[in-house]
């Protein structure tokens, strides 16, 4: 459970050895103002000042308007991923007082397109009734993109457009393109001086930890410093290409030295077939960002605030320069031009996307039949997925309990503690209330 939970809860007291993320704080008429110290929002909630006004990300409202509001800007940065993007809020004192890593579903809806296209084929082979087929008659807009990529775009969009309405956010800055700063900051830089500049080798270095898992190719250590290899050395007649290039640690590098992969791995044809064909194997995460992140920057665009944006390689000086350890809330900090940085939390806000649930009535299994039925109405009041606090008076499993709810139409439903066993079962009525609503993201 997260240090904000506990000081929700009353459980513990806050501490300076636990930093977690500021607290959000709008008045009465739902205006942001300035993010909170989480001591400082305990001190207004014992006081009645304050209350909980949203979980996720943690909201205090005042119970007044505050008048004549003055607040320092935020800057809202974006490190957009295939799997995950990262978001965090930095003030005008180069402090980063929020943080938060959304984990995406692409993959997920791909996934369920491809099973939905397996079921149809299936059924139009069959003797079925007769369906017109309507792929034929199908037109994609201009600037159409496949839903597993355009979801990445909306679920940041989303994210972007809540925290602006908690926070005042004056600027948003994305990692986009790769702008050749040496290049605008002397025109008349060339040879090579300008090869071996600020930010050499830090796209391609970047590139390749990427594609071969941060490891040394031959020995897979980890944890370790990693040199550029060239898999078919310069002296056998090798290139500079990428797809020449690997991670390998100083020890294997020096043993490898201008061999033949094929005599450098003699015996292990299975590791030397691996790394010949993720050598020719394109990053696809790579290419999903690549693809999104001029349709992220102009829907950023649209909501009317100053958009900045910088280069993969400059992220990656800015946090190698200032120290900070490789995670993808900190490189969203570090996007654009940043001379200091000072980390004012560790504690950040784990998003996963999960879906509202899709208009399908059942559910089907692998041959097409229907095998439950999906509701898409609320039961009594309460949706799967809503977080609620439950009170068992009785039992096994007597307690308080703060989990997900999926009810029955009989009454009777089930939570699923985060600890502990894996379900319980309960009556509805042991719900005291709820405390976040289903919203198509889980939180940790």
């Amino acid at each position: 459970m997260s240090k904000l939970t506990l000081l929700y809860f009353g459980l513990v007291k806050p501490t300076q050895q636990i930093m977690s993320n500021y607290v959000f704080l709008i008045d009465a008429n739902k205006t942001p103002m300035n993010p909170i110290h989480p001591a400082q929002a305990r001190k207004l909630m014992e006081a009645g000042k304050a209350a909980v006004f949203r979980r996720y990300p943690f909201t205090l409202i005042m119970n007044r308007v505050v008048e004549n509001i003055i607040t320092y800007p935020l800057t809202l940065k974006i490190d957009p991923g295939s799997k995950t993007s990262g978001i965090a809020l930095v003030n005008n004192r180069d402090e980063v007082v929020w943080g938060m890593e959304l984990e995406h579903r692409g993959q997920q809806i791909k996934d369920a397109l491809l099973t939905r296209r397996a079921v149809r084929q299936g059924r139009r082979g069959r003797n079925t009734r007769y369906r017109q087929a309507r792929f034929l008659n199908c037109k994609r807009s201009k600037g159409w993109l496949a839903p597993s990529l355009m979801h990445r775009v909306l679920t940041i969009e989303t994210w972007v457009k809540r925290l602006c309405q908690f926070a005042p956010i004056a600027e948003i800055r994305q990692e986009l393109v790769r702008f050749d700063m040496q290049q605008m900051e002397n025109p008349e830089i060339s040879g090579v001086q300008y090869q071996q500049g600020t930010l050499f080798g830090f796209e391609v270095r970047e590139y390749l930890l990427e594609k071969w898992g941060r490891k040394c190719t031959y020995c897979s250590k980890k944890g370790v410093p990693l040199q550029v290899e060239h898999i078919i050395s310069r002296a056998k007649g090798g290139s500079d290409r990428v797809s020449n290039l690997c991670l390998a640690c100083e020890k294997c590098n020096q043993k490898k030295g201008t061999s033949y992969l094929k005599d450098f791995l003699k015996g292990k044809p299975e590791l030397e077939n691996r790394i010949l064909k993720q050598a020719k194997t394109p990053l696809k995460d790579a290419a999903a960002v690549n693809v999104t992140r001029s349709k992220l920057f102009e829907t950023l665009k649209a909501m009317e605030l100053p958009v900045t944006t910088g280069t993969g390689g400059q992220t990656k000086y800015n946090r190698t320069r200032l120290g900070l350890d490789k995670a993808h809330w900190l490189d969203a900090a570090c996007v654009g031009v940043t001379e200091m940085l000072t980390v004012l939390t560790n504690k950040i806000l784990q998003v996963k996307a999960t879906g509202q649930g899709g208009r399908q009535r059942c559910q089907t299994d692998r041959l097409g039949y229907p095998h439950k039925y999906r509701p898409l109405r609320p039961i009594h009041g309460f949706c799967t997925g809503d977080i609620v606090k439950t009170i068992i008076p009785k039992g096994v499993n007597t307690g308080t309990y703060v989990a997900r709810l999926c009810p029955y139409s009989n009454g009777r439903g089930e939570i699923y503690p985060t600890t502990g066993k894996k379900r319980i079962g309960i009556k509805l009525e042991y719900v005291e209330k709820p405390i976040h609503r289903k919203d198509g993201y889980s939180y940790g």
